[in-house]
């Protein structure tokens, strides 16, 4: 069975080809089901509207839509029913200069003030930490050692 070709048109105007196959392929998600969960979701709009999975992208087409905290907005260049290499997807779409300027800003943000949420350990804690954390209660509750408190000597009379 020969493999088929991603095709990309840039000149039939005609072509119709669904929103969430487009950005499939044009690799903005993983999967055209994460595709069309993000735009049932309402993430992301066509032309300054909210959009539908099924929507057809025309050439010249204002995509924008929020992936994590940075919006992303990209002009369609060309159009392809088939997902196909990095390079290939690249020549699908056109970042608009604030889009670029957006994701920059965030990165920056990133870097410079990260999430204090992210240092946390994450999960439940093991059996090691929990001894740990129930020694430190042990100790706390119980105030001074055994030893500071009694003497069992024989002087002590």
């Amino acid at each position: 069975m020969p493999t088929r070709q991603p095709t990309s048109s840039s000149g039939d105007p005609n072509r119709r080809i669904r929103l969430d196959k487009w950005m499939w392929a044009a690799r903005f998600y993983k999967t055209r089901a994460l595709s069309s969960d993000e735009i049932d979701l309402g993430r992301v709009w066509v032309n300054g509207l909210r959009a539908k999975p099924g929507r057809e992208v025309h050439i010249g087409d204002r995509v924008q839509w929020r992936s994590g905290p940075v919006e992303r907005e990209v002009i369609v260049k060309g159009l392809s029913d088939m997902r196909g290499s990095a390079a290939i997807a690249s020549t699908l779409y056109e970042e608009t200069p604030e889009s670029i300027a957006r994701r920059a800003a965030a990165a920056d943000r990133q870097r410079l003030a990260p999430e204090p949420a992210l240092d946390l350990p994450h999960g439940r804690p093991t059996k090691r930490d929990r001894r740990d954390m129930q020694g430190l209660k042990d100790r706390a509750a119980s105030g001074p050692t055994w030893n500071a408190r009694w003497s069992a000597s024989v002087d002590d009379r």
